[in-house]
């Protein structure tokens, strides 16, 4: 069986080709990263096909931002799947539509006969305790809108948890992480035992952490202030929590975390500090609800290449148990533990499996079948 994976952000897309001689297992054929617009979807999807020789493909699996309350579990694609990531769009604006582009789009290259599994973000916070995934507004409301913190970046985590449990051998499937994936978008997420207890993003993914141009936590009722003084409207509130706040908006420069980084500017200088201050924040409510940790794990491209942000999210982390190695977190690129060995919690920087993560639900999907 050959399966394909798609996982499309907000301008961008990741493709892979994995395949499987049976019994669960993966081989990856080839895959590729591009910046593109809309328009350039079939030709970009063509010429991955035409490049690696991948006329048999049994199976596309799409990752998808939003599942809902309904879209728990990653699911052959029909028109009622369909019909609810559509009706979710506005609660994932930057991601769902073009989801539902790409799974088009597949369906236009392939046939309606190839098989389409839709893997959700949310699905890893399905479960969530009550207590973490509840707000606290009016039942009615919430019951009417299914209102609670839905979380994202699921695959990301799960695939950061199932790479750091492989390493444990005997103990493996065991224990306590804190995982934050740290890119463009950025949440941080408590699992015990494989299963997330909280995560930073809630009804959408601007809650949680500084990220480089979203807002992450913010006071309710500045937005209402901000509403009625600047005479705001939804659309417009919108644009400016997604694409004016976060690192962009506190340094005025960059949400690129490699440019902030380069600018000894007090504006980027603020940012750093105010996005690493978050983290660590995350980091000592997560010690909190876990009783403790077994692990802390990067992934995303700032947690994977951005040392001097590691150190110092994990700056005067100490009593906690976590000691880090200078020299092995300075080091370049590539999975490592960078915990030093007198350290109590392990800590280690991960290459984000998502696309493997994609095909391991699209045959678990297609073995239900």
């Amino acid at each position: 069986m050959n399966i394909l994976t798609v996982n499309s952000g907000s301008s961008s897309v990741r493709l892979a080709a994995f395949r499987s001689p049976g019994e669960g297992r993966l081989e990856m054929l080839a895959s590729a990263h591009e910046e593109l617009a809309t328009a350039a979807q079939e030709d970009f999807l063509a010429r991955f096909i035409a490049q690696h020789g991948l006329a048999d493909i049994s199976v596309v699996a799409h990752r998808v931002v939003h599942g809902g309350a309904l879209l728990v579990e990653s699911r052959c694609v029909d028109e009622a799947v369909e019909h609810e990531i559509e009706r979710l769009e506005p609660l994932a604006p930057l991601h769902n539509e073009q989801a539902l582009r790409w799974i088009r789009s597949c369906r236009a290259r392939f046939g309606s006969a190839i098989p389409q599994v839709a893997v959700f973000d949310t699905a890893f916070y399905s479960n969530l305790p009550d207590a973490a995934r509840s707000y606290a507004l009016p039942r009615l409301m919430t019951e009417k809108y299914r209102l609670r913190r839905y979380g994202f970046h699921g695959l990301a985590h799960r695939a950061m948890w199932r790479r750091w449990t492989q390493l444990r051998g005997a103990q493996a499937g065991r224990g306590r992480i804190i995982s934050l994936q740290l890119g463009s978008g950025c949440s941080v997420t408590a699992i015990r035992d494989g299963t997330a207890l909280d995560t930073s993003m809630g009804f959408s993914p601007l809650e949680g952490l500084v990220m480089a141009t979203r807002c992450g936590d913010i006071d309710a009722g500045l937005l209402t202030y901000l509403q009625r003084n600047e005479g705001l409207t939804p659309d417009q509130t919108d644009r400016m929590l997604e694409k004016q706040s976060g690192l962009l908006g506190v340094s005025g420069v960059s949400g690129d975390m490699r440019e902030l980084l380069a600018d000894d500017g007090a504006g980027a200088r603020r940012a750093i500090e105010l996005f690493c201050y978050r983290a660590r924040k995350y980091l000592g409510a997560y010690l909190a609800v876990l009783g403790g940790t077994d692990g802390i794990v990067f992934g995303g491209g700032i947690g994977e290449h951005a040392p001097r942000v590691r150190e110092r999210i994990l700056s005067g982390m100490e009593w906690c148990g976590v000691a880090l190695d200078r020299t092995a977190n300075g080091a370049a690129g590539g999975e490592r533990r960078i915990s030093s060995a007198q350290s109590a919690v392990d800590v280690w920087v991960f290459s984000v499996d998502e696309a493997g993560e994609l095909a391991r639900e699209a045959l678990a999907v297609m073995a239900r079948r």
